[in-house]
């Protein structure tokens, strides 16, 4: 793949990093990332892949964007609120960045399209707060092969954690943990959004590009109250419904 001198010049901060260079910023242009939830995780994961020249990404959603999310849903404006955000998110993305395209796939994901939504991408990054749908895109992406990046937030705190194959998420949540909360009932901080965010798009262009060491099989969390990080390892459940059997 050859880059027109416009793309060289884009891409320029790319091409110069040892673990990126040409090769990795090809391997970015020919990849398909798949995002799950144009939310608050969603939106600057999209952004920033878009600004790194994916090739191809994928935006899951079915919702309408809302007053309530312009605090963290940085791709949406006050002229969006009604759209579907797939619809508005694409339109954004399309003027970051005119080499990609944006698949806007207006729908829930659920037991019966996950697998065939999530097979035609190469990586697939999951930022819903929906236990049922993230289970859902975990079954999937271990069936396909498809490595996985996972981002939550809530309150101050976030995570973020990779799986390929085994462990999977589910060894980390086998099932919906008591009493799970969401953004809308407990709140959170508008900017931990952006914080998690991007670091699920850096995950995706380590996988991609094959830099540095991606958190598979690790859970990284952080605490935006006191700036401080932790990282622990996921081991894998021998009685995993997922990927026992993998």
């Amino acid at each position: 793949m050859n880059f027109s001198d416009e793309e060289v010049e884009r891409y320029a901060r790319h091409l110069v990093l040892r673990e990126i260079g040409g090769p990795g910023q090809q391997a970015l242009a020919a990849a398909k990332v798949l995002i799950v939830g144009a939310g608050g995780l969603g939106c600057p994961a999209a952004l920033y892949l878009a600004a790194a020249g994916v090739g191809v990404i994928g935006l899951v959603d079915d919702d309408a964007a809302a007053l309530s999310n312009l605090q963290r849903q940085v791709l949406y404006t006050g002229e969006d609120l009604g759209r579907l955000k797939v619809d508005a998110a694409a339109e954004h993305l399309s003027g970051i960045n005119p080499h990609v395209f944006i698949e806007p796939i207006a729908a829930k994901i659920v037991a019966h399209n996950s697998r065939s939504i999530i097979s035609r991408f190469d990586v697939v990054l999951d930022g819903t707060d929906d236990f049922g749908a993230r289970f859902c895109v975990n079954e999937a992406c271990v069936a396909e092969g498809k490595p996985l990046v996972s981002g939550a937030i809530g309150r101050w705190t976030g995570q973020i954690g990779v799986y390929a194959g085994k462990p999977c998420y589910r060894c980390l949540v086998p099932e919906t943990p008591p009493g799970a909360e969401t953004c809308s009932a407990v709140g959170v901080v508008g900017a931990l959004a952006g914080v998690i965010g991007s670091m699920m798009a850096l995950e995706a262009i380590k996988l991609i590009t094959g830099a540095g060491e991606p958190l598979v099989g690790r859970m990284m969390i952080y605490d935006g109250l006191s700036g401080e990080t932790r990282t622990v390892r996921v081991g894998a459940d021998p009685d995993c419904p997922v990927c026992a059997g993998a």
